[in-house]
């Protein structure tokens, strides 16, 4: 039978950035996927990662910045982006985007392995 999400769970995080949950470790018990809808203001950045996941962004609105261990890139609305697991990624929004990020298997804090 399928399950109906009848919403999503706020996952706090540092600074002014909005994760979603729908599906995923928090709000589904789902360990094999997340799907989150992010809202990041302009500005936001993350330290660099090196995930044990696959991560696939899909932006809605704005643009991010994917900087890699070949260069940057530049995500518009409209485009997507993979970063595979275990590829050194690093994140921003200088001018702010709305995107949604599923991760497989889903997102922790013990395999995203955040730059210190």
């Amino acid at each position: 039978m399928p399950k109906l999400i009848e919403g999503p769970t706020k996952i706090p995080v540092p600074g002014n950035k909005i994760v979603s949950e729908y599906i995923g470790r928090v709000n589904s018990g789902d360990a094999g996927v997340s799907i989150a809808h992010m809202k990041s203001p302009a500005g936001w950045s993350e330290p660099g990662q090196r995930p044990e996941f696959d991560e696939f962004t899909v932006v809605l609105s704005g643009a991010m910045h994917v900087e890699h261990e070949g260069g940057t890139m530049e995500v518009a609305a409209g485009q997507a982006v993979m970063a595979q697991k275990g590829e050194w990624v690093r994140y921003s929004t200088p001018k702010g985007a709305e995107y949604v990020a599923i991760c497989l298997p889903a997102f922790s804090p013990d395999t995203v392995h955040r730059d210190a």
